[in-house]
């Protein structure tokens, strides 16, 4: 299996990413970006999976089961906290835009159909998590107990300074431990102005398993995508000069959505050493208004 999938191997007619379980070599979690131009539509058919549509830049109107979701999105995901909608399986949707839109459909194959419904950038919690060169942002807009509203699906996204890392320490969502979960990290990288999505910058990510079957450092760029079917994962890396930005998705075969996690024991004690350092100033990155720090 090639975890590592460099933007452009995965689109496909006029979606920037699609990647559906199979292509995946698993069960459950899949992501499109779709790119539409200003005046375009598009119809999605969701199938047997269910979906968030978040705009990754510009903004777009959803209509789906009768309801209409005017999502004003962001200029880009390094700029604002976007507001969001849930499109349930088994749905027709029509995405529109007047000014363009890049946007995001991570997804999960589900068995039980739930409403369309709207996600307001305002309720949207920012958390900074970790401290010194660990801390970074994380945007929990699709998590267990905030968003409650999905059957299988779990997002969020993270903001990463540039020079900090994140997923940190390494931890793991698999059959070793409470929750098993199928995970994506869609990765962009600012360029220069730390704001523009660009493939001048680059990061860093680990994937790694306890029995070595699973070992990869990866240079990661704008638009590239890394599957994690099992083991640790962490970190992830901003190169100096150039902060990261990640969508996280994962679901699983659990009967509740979760996120829990085991840490790698060897470097479990870093999250103690965070009471004695200062949290990086530029975090929180973004709110719901704009850019924060």
């Amino acid at each position: 299996m090639t975890l590592h999938r460099p933007l452009g191997t995965l689109s496909e007619g006029e979606d920037a990413i699609r990647l559906g379980p199979d292509d995946a070599g698993w069960t459950y979690t899949g992501l499109r970006v779709v790119l539409l131009h200003g005046g375009q539509s598009r119809t999605i058919e969701t199938g047997e999976f269910e979906a968030f549509v978040l705009p990754l830049s510009g903004g777009c109107v959803v209509e789906v089961d009768g309801e209409r979701f005017e999502l004003r999105g962001r200029d880009s995901v390094f700029t604002c906290v976007t507001d969001f909608a849930y499109v349930p399986r088994d749905a027709t949707v029509t995405l529109s835009t007047e000014d363009g839109v890049e946007v995001a459909l991570p997804m999960a194959r589900c068995a039980n159909r739930l409403a369309p419904k709207y996600g307001p950038a305002e309720d949207v919690p920012v958390e900074v998590r970790g401290a010194g060169s660990a801390t970074r942002q994380v945007t929990n807009f699709g998590t267990p107990g905030v968003w409650d509203h999905a059957d299988k699906l779990v997002a969020c996204e993270l903001i990463t300074p540039d020079g900090n890392w994140s997923s940190y320490p390494p931890h793991k969502h698999d059959e070793t431990c409470d929750v098993v979960n199928e995970e994506i990290y869609y990765f962009r990288i600012a360029g220069r102005d730390g704001e523009t999505p660009s493939r001048e910058g680059f990061g860093l990510h680990r994937t790694y398993t306890d029995d070595g079957t699973i070992d990869e450092d990866v240079v990661v760029r704008d638009g590239d995508v890394f599957l994690i079917p099992r083991g640790y994962h962490g970190p992830c890396v901003a190169a100096p000069g150039y902060p990261m930005y990640y969508l996280n998705v994962l679901a699983g075969p659990g009967a509740e959505r979760s996120m829990a996690f085991c840490d790698d024991p060897a470097h479990t004690w870093i999250r103690g050493s965070w009471e004695k350092q200062e949290l990086d100033s530029r975090c929180p990155v973004t709110s719901a208004e704009g850019r924060v720090g």
